[in-house]
């Protein structure tokens, strides 16, 4: 970022960060409809808007540690600024009252007791407390800074329409950066975050935005030509766009979820990718009597249950403020339920995957502990066997676990069962 902020960037982050410091809605969110209110704002302005207000969200209880719990937005973004984007003092005078100016010689100044290990790690307590208990202090301190380090830019190649060395050419030739994936063949990391919402690869279906770690669920699921498979929770439908270029547009894909909001904004992605095989479904629950019909079934079954999101924070660190610990055990009762109902879909020699973005064993481990002593004519297949088999040099044992420390994609886990006869 440069060092030259203007008086309107500042005020103008000011008022976004307000808006966003409710943590009654998802930041991403907040932060659009607050350009769209915003038209004179350039692309630089609000490049520093989203910079900062993210910046901030981050970092929360250093900078309140340091700057007081009580002040405003305006002041946690100078303190930001000074601290995390750094700006000295100097450079931020001309943008400053003179209570202000005072105000952070104070700050600078100051004799701040040390940190505890929620602050440090810029968690709310309750998570710090279920991470340590997982990790240990000292890996929980390297988890908490991947964390809360922003999250690079992948994109995945529609193997329907291109290869990923062809990708990379084009967009070199466009003076796009990247360089492949360490464990997807599909993925391509980009060198920046660069906006591609407009080249012609991203227009045409040929590549889309997908965190590797994500893609990996998809490949889990192996996806062959002719099947029936079910994307049982299929959100914005990027694992689904990969399943079905996976079987090639034949066979019979299902995407369904709750929310027909998410299905309709899937449906324009899908026309881009060039998928006739995908079925995007609405349900009510998971016990929709829809499903029904389907029970015994399906080849292959991929759960990625809604979840905390813990996994995601380099991309959503306002998660870890919105979230709560009966937020967490609610979710825990959902996901328990949704596997099972899940299962009854996947025919005998079939393919159940169960997967989340979050880090806490109580959504990932105890779910299928509990989900397979409950069901005991489903059997787990080592996760790393499979990938080992698909030429995929990535090794967290039976089951996949994907942090941002140890791998750099986002937090993820997953495991395969097959139903047995």
């Amino acid at each position: 970022m440069a060092l030259r902020i203007s008086a309107e960037q500042l005020d103008a982050a000011t008022q976004a960060l307000d808006e966003v410091l409710d943590f009654k809605y998802p930041a991403d969110g907040v932060l659009s409809g607050f350009f769209r209110g915003q038209r004179a704002l350039g692309m630089a302005d609000r490049a520093f808007v989203a910079e900062s207000v993210y910046g901030v969200v981050r970092h929360l209880r250093q900078l309140r540690r340091v700057a007081g719990e009580s002040v405003g937005p305006r002041k946690l973004l100078i303190v930001w600024l000074m601290r995390y984007d750094g700006l000295s003092i100097r450079q931020l005078e001309p943008l400053l009252s003179l209570s202000e100016r005072t105000w952070l010689a104070e700050v600078k100044t100051a004799d701040v007791e040390a940190p505890t290990l929620s602050e440090r790690c810029d968690l709310p307590d309750w998570l710090t407390e279920r991470l340590l208990a997982q990790y240990g202090e000292e890996r929980l301190i390297a988890m908490a800074d991947a964390l809360n380090s922003p999250a690079p830019l992948d994109m995945r190649v529609n193997p329907l329409k291109i290869e990923r060395d062809a990708a990379m050419a084009r967009l070199a030739a466009d003076n796009f950066g990247s360089k492949p994936g360490d464990y997807s063949p599909y993925a391509i990391r980009m060198d920046d975050k660069v906006a591609l919402q407009k080249h012609p690869l991203f227009l045409d279906g040929s590549i889309e935005v997908q965190d590797e770690g994500s893609q990996l669920l998809a490949i889990l699921v192996g996806a062959k030509r002719s099947e029936m498979i079910a994307d049982f929770c299929a959100g914005a439908g990027g694992k689904t766009l990969l399943l079905g270029a996976l079987m090639r547009s034949t066979g019979r894909l299902y995407a369904f979820d709750v929310s027909e909001k998410r299905l309709a904004r899937f449906k324009p992605r899908m026309a881009r990718s060039g998928l006739s095989n995908v079925h995007p479904t609405a349900i009510a629950h998971e016990g929709d009597k829809r499903l029904k019909k389907l029970a015994g079934k399906m080849d292959r079954v991929l759960v990625d249950a809604p979840c905390s999101g813990i996994g995601t924070l380099r991309r959503n660190p306002d998660l870890k403020w919105r979230q709560t610990q009966v937020g967490v055990s609610e979710l825990v009762d959902k996901q328990a339920s949704i596997l099972a109902a899940a299962a009854k879909l996947v025919k005998v020699g079939g393919r159940l995957v169960y997967a989340t973005c979050s880090l806490l064993t109580e959504e990932n481990d105890a779910i299928v502990d509990a989900f397979l002593a409950a069901h005991p004519e489903f059997v787990e297949q080592p996760v790393n066997e499979l990938l080992a088999a698909q030429k995929i040099a990535l090794d967290t044992g039976s089951r996949l676990r994907l942090t941002p420390l140890e791998h750099g994609t986002d937090g993820f886990f997953a495991t395969v069962m097959t139903r047995k006869g």
